[in-house]
């Protein structure tokens, strides 16, 4: 459309090229020095693109680009001519209009160099001026050149000084309003914010309400002049919100917005609540609100704030659940630990593991809120529970499950048929999400199944869905069910393929010693310890271990080095467990790591020592070198999408479950003195070695722990990237 306009401007300024051929003026020498801005404005135009001063190339065409400065100049000096020859402009007119022009042609220059404008939009720009001065001098409005112009031309037109007295400045100043608002509705509020006297202002701000409930919020509460038209509208849904950002609560009621609107709800049903918002009644009524709309959802109704509605669903889950049990987590006896969610429906639990998942321990899951949900069902079947809850979330549980080995439990909560569908269903339209979310998550829960006729069932999908992407030409799709294809059969060693080599990613089944060593050929790792009740008994239980000749332990003030003295140069780095209470195990930490940085040693393994709520710091704080990443605390394996976005490519070892010191210090034992024999990890032949050494309830705790080559989700993440770039 631009390249149209700029050839019916060319066109039609050559069709009347009797126009140019007036009589050229006297220029008094008072307004030489003005037509001299414009010719030079002209020149800074024409070599605005290139700094030799080359010709601006508006289009592709060269030969099209002479001709376009051509007329440009030419239309231009027509203006210039116009004005010094109307027998109707007196002196300080002539100015004013000479003036004009230049300003045009500056505000080209500003809006261009700011990239607010486009090349295409300069020949309809001095052409739509022509107009309007042309216009003006009939004492007409130049409201049709704004109207038929992008908005940008609009813009440079209603500022301009020889134009600010037209008769249409106003209404050209609101149709530039509203053509921007035309262009980018998702952008009206911060728009109506730089024009709040617009005449469209309240049409446009009802028009926001219905298309961002949050946002209108946002600046309802705000004090300048948007806030306060918005809070002078009496249209019901915007009147409704000015209220809620008016009131101090007004966060607490705004998840309810659509059923106030509706009327379903209305401020004395949720004020008691709101009062007491630490009470089980409003984590309830979001609970019950969100079945609701998930109901309307699946039936193409989309709530307003449906967001904001989940997030504090979220929210409170966790503050006023999920910490409270987290927190009890060394009390062994459950009906003190869990007493927090005896009362809580199975629903409401449900959106406890759903909604908490990351903040969510391992045991606050398994022996508290999975085996709850199902005591409290009259009929304790899953797909009951799924029925209920219309799906929602089912995805993120089915995965909740896999990682916490409970999902053979949930499948056999319901009919064989049932189950096989329901994970059919699992594996479909990974392809159609906006992230790898859901794919990861089915890789992950790949490697938990162990009824051979559901991971059968999910590897015929996975090539059904493979097939299927190929025959639509469907690139993304053909990328993700292609890669699960290749993974999840090489879970199966019969069938001989090596997953690292297959999919061109770093070595998941070997990590080779030499890989691991720095420059000088040192082996650098490093270990996060915590200052908390057990911190300091790991910590010694470690030293203790490397008390020999082979290892030389070096204390410093705030960290400790344990070097081998025979064999392989390695270096293990660990900072000391100090008072948690105070942060000084962080401070530790801190000072360990600037030291690291500050004699320029990367570690290259990085170990987490401490409990499940100190992940997150460890994650933090992790080494971008680290190419292996092992994560001692309990459902450590719930954690690998962060890893891996500070250590891409990182070999991760983690557990699903229960993470144990004894177990954490048996592998960095095994694999110290491999790197210190300059051996290569083998995972396969380690891991086989390590299950020989434990027994009972340790044995069966070691067999939560993910060995890098049976870490799918890890494993997909990388193989997806480099696909994707290839």
């Amino acid at each position: 459309m631009k390249m149209k306009k700029i050839y019916v401007f060319v066109l039609g300024l050559f069709l009347s090229g009797a126009v140019f051929s007036q009589e050229k003026p006297v220029i008094p020498a008072i307004r030489l020095l003005h037509h001299e801005y414009i010719l030079q404005s002209l020149d800074t135009i024409a070599g605005l693109r290139n700094r030799d001063g080359s010709l601006f190339a508006i289009t592709t065409n060269k030969d099209l680009n002479k001709t376009i400065d051509s007329t440009v100049r030419l239309v231009v000096n027509r203006m210039r001519n116009e004005i010094e020859l109307n027998a109707k402009l007196d002196e300080n007119a002539r100015f004013k209009w000479l003036r004009g022009i230049n300003e045009m042609l500056s505000g080209f220059i500003r809006a261009y160099r700011l990239r607010t404008i486009t090349a295409t939009q300069l020949p309809s720009l001095v052409k739509a001026y022509a107009d309007a001065m042309h216009a003006d001098w009939k004492g007409e409005s130049f409201l049709d050149m704004v109207a038929d112009n992008e908005p940008e031309t609009g813009k440079i037109l209603i500022d301009n000084y020889a134009l600010k007295n037209n008769k249409g400045i106003n209404e050209a100043k609101d149709l530039i309003v509203l053509k921007l608002c035309q262009r980018k509705p998702g952008n009206v509020l911060a728009i109506l914010a730089r024009y709040p006297e617009s005449k469209y202002a309240d049409s446009l701000i009802i028009i926001a309400a219905y298309r961002n409930q949050e946002e209108l919020y946002a600046y309802a509460a705000g004090s300048d002049a948007l806030g306060k038209r918005i809070l002078a509208i009496q249209h019901p849904l915007v009147k409704i919100i000015s209220e809620l950002a008016k009131k101090s609560t007004g966060r607490m009621y705004f998840p309810f917005l659509d059923e106030l609107y509706h009327g379903k709800l209305t401020m004395d049903d949720i004020a008691p609540k709101v009062l007491n918002d630490s009470s089980y009644a409003y984590y309830k009524l979001l609970v019950k609100t969100r079945i609701q709309y998930v109901e309307r959802m699946q039936q193409g109704d989309t709530p307003m704030a449906v967001q904001a509605l989940t997030s504090k669903l979220k929210s409170k889950a966790i503050e006023l659940y999920i910490n409270d049990i987290n927190a009890l987590h060394d009390v062994e006896n459950g009906s003190i630990r869990f007493r927090k969610i005896d009362h809580l429906s199975p629903e409401e639990l449900y959106y406890l593991a759903v909604l908490g998942e990351e903040e969510m321990y391992t045991s606050s899951f398994v022996n508290g809120v999975y085996p709850r949900i199902f005591q409290r069902m009259k009929n304790p079947r899953s797909d009951s529970l799924f029925q209920q809850l219309h799906y929602d979330y089912y995805k993120k549980f089915i995965k909740i499950c896999a990682s916490y080995n409970t999902l053979d439990d949930l499948l056999g909560r319901m009919e064989n048929a049932t189950a096989q569908k329901l994970m059919r269903s699992f594996v479909n339209g990974l392809d159609n999400t906006k992230t790898l979310e859901d794919a990861v998550d089915v890789a992950n829960s790949y490697a938990s199944i162990y009824n051979q006729t559901i991971r059968n069932l999910i590897l015929e999908e996975v090539q059904q869905k493979w097939k299927e992407s190929k025959r639509l030409n469907n690139e993304r799709g053909q990328i993700i069910y292609n890669l699960l294809n290749i993974i999840f059969l090489s879970i199966d060693s019969t069938n001989r393929i090596d997953v690292s080599a297959t999919l061109g990613i770093n070595p998941v089944y070997n990590m080779p010693n030499q890989l691991l060593r720095d420059t000088s050929g040192r082996i650098v790792i490093q270990q996060f310890f915590y200052g908390d009740k057990g911190g300091p008994v790991v910590f010694n239980a470690f030293l203790n271990r490397f008390a020999n000749s082979n290892w030389k332990i070096t204390r410093k003030p705030n960290w400790v080095e344990v070097s081998s003295v025979k064999g392989a140069p390695v270096t293990i780095y660990s900072n000391l467990p100090l008072d948690e209470t105070r942060e000084l195990d962080e401070r530790s930490q801190d000072s360990l790591v600037a030291y690291l940085s500050s004699k320029g040693l990367q570690p290259v393994i990085a170990i987490h020592r401490g409990h499940s709520y100190s992940l997150r710091t460890t994650i933090h704080k992790l080494p971008y070198s680290a190419k292996l990443v092992l994560l001692g605390s309990c459902g450590g394996y719930q954690s690998l999408n962060q890893v891996l976005e500070t250590c891409p490519g990182a070999n991760i070892i983690a557990s699903k479950q229960v993470g144990k010191g004894v177990i954490n210090q048996e592998l960095i034992d095994d694999i110290s003195e491999l790197l210190r024999q300059g051996k290569d990890l083998n995972w396969p032949s380690l891991w086989e070695s390590l299950e020989s050494k434990f027994r009972g309830s340790i044995k069966e705790t070691f067999d939560d722990y993910v060995p890098p080559y049976k870490n799918l989700g890890a494993i997909f993440i990388m193989a997806y990237s480099k696909a994707n770039a290839e």
